[in-house]
């Protein structure tokens, strides 16, 4: 086994669904040990989330829960329980990093809060991912993916280009943009706190914002207020941003400069309707697209995206395809980038998962293992790592701790 960029690092995970999960998987999928603590019997919430193996509903079948918890170990403790909260101090006297994802005022009553660990553990980094961060008027407030995402600006941006924005009203994103976007944004946080740790020897409390995630991203938009406008308007598409419909799908239309649209030309056959004078350059076509958009859109019903983009890349004309997940795992590029890796799970056999989007020539990305059933490493960890005997753990099973 290759050792892994991170190889050595000891983190405990104890967060649920989407955001604390993703920031451990990134740095476990670098080989660091992580250890995801859940409660005993329920389990993270993920693990009820679709889409389920078949259609059956079943907490070790989780799509979702199975991607975002490879290369990690799984115990089951009941944190409201005194020993639960002894055994779980425990782990942490050993740790480098805790990535948790619940209310402040559920660790603080835990005496869980990065004060009380810190006792423990001086040198620990302890991420805390919340909605609003810590601290300010909505730190106690609940949220979700669709809420950050609109709390962040994110929505009013989507989709970028309309054509009536007063008639089309902001969108949600596609999928759980907020949160995955969280948990990028905390393991780039968590590891600054661990570098700083080298040079210091200090640990520190990363307090990450899912809403302040989100206007992270936005940036560019942001920076509008800075030159003087009131607000960043979505406008209507120009040319060069454009979605058309084809035989089987649909293709980005991305031609902007003179030389491109004579290719394109070139490869539609050159017919005698594109050379109106009212298509002539960029801002004309911007202008009378809606005249320009039935004849691409006639010839593309035609053709498949594959046939229209290997024609227009030959002419060296910027036009691609819209890629629905399925041309994803079907793609060869992303196979030939070895993309996509099967992991072996007890409860679903051989399943492909997205792999990661780097490649190390020292230490490589690699599956060590699928996401943990409930509990499963519980005497592993327990009772080789911890101390404890096979007596006290069954007899804290009995007693709901475990």
């Amino acid at each position: 086994m290759n050792r892994g960029a991170l190889s050595g690092l000891k983190v405990i995970e104890h967060a649920h669904f989407i955001s604390g999960p993703f920031c451990a998987k990134l740095m476990a999928d670098l080989g660091a040990d992580v250890i995801k603590v859940e409660e005993p019997e329920v389990g993270d919430r993920a693990r009820r989330n679709r889409p389920f193996l078949h259609d059956v509903a079943h907490s070790e079948r989780s799509g979702l829960f199975l991607y975002l918890n490879t290369n990690k170990r799984g115990i089951t403790l009941n944190l409201k329980n005194t020993t639960g909260r002894k055994v779980f101090k425990e782990l942490i006297e050993r740790a480098d990093i805790l990535v948790e994802n619940n209310p402040p005022s559920v660790m603080k009553e835990l005496d869980l809060d990065y004060k009380s660990l810190q006792r423990t553990n001086p040198g620990l980094i302890m991420t805390s991912i919340t909605p609003f961060g810590q601290t300010g008027l909505y730190r106690d407030h609940k949220s979700s993916d669709l809420i950050s995402f609109h709390m962040g600006g994110m929505g009013w941006i989507t989709p970028d280009w309309v054509k009536d924005a007063a008639r089309e009203p902001p969108l949600k994103g596609g999928g759980r943009q907020a949160d995955f976007m969280t948990g990028v944004t905390a393991a780039l946080a968590t590891m600054g706190a661990f570098f700083a740790r080298r040079s210091t020897g200090l640990g520190q409390h990363v307090d990450l914002s899912e809403q302040e995630s989100v206007v992270y991203a936005l940036a560019r938009y942001v920076t509008h207020h800075f030159n003087g406008e009131t607000d960043y308007r979505r406008a209507k598409a120009p040319t060069y941003e454009r979605t058309v419909a084809c035989k089987d799908g649909y293709i980005e239309f991305h031609v902007v400069e003179a030389v491109h649209w004579k290719a394109f030309k070139k490869v539609m056959g050159n017919p005698e309707a594109l050379n109106d004078y009212k298509f002539k350059d960029y801002y004309s076509r911007c202008r009378n697209w809606d005249d320009l958009e039935p004849l691409v859109r006639k010839w593309a019903m035609e053709h498949t995206k594959e046939e229209i983009c290997q024609s227009m890349q030959a002419e060296r004309v910027a036009l691609s395809p819209v890629n629905t997940t399925k041309d994803l795992l079907k793609s060869e590029q992303l196979a030939a980038r070895g993309y996509f890796a099967g992991i072996d799970h007890p409860e679903t056999g051989q399943i492909s998962y997205p792999g990661v989007p780097y490649k190390f020539s020292r230490t490589p990305w690699q599956t060590n293992r699928p996401a943990p059933l409930l509990g499963q490493h519980n005497e592993e960890i327990l009772c080789r790592q911890l101390g404890y005997t096979l007596q006290e753990l069954t007899d804290m099973k009995e007693s709901g701790i475990v």
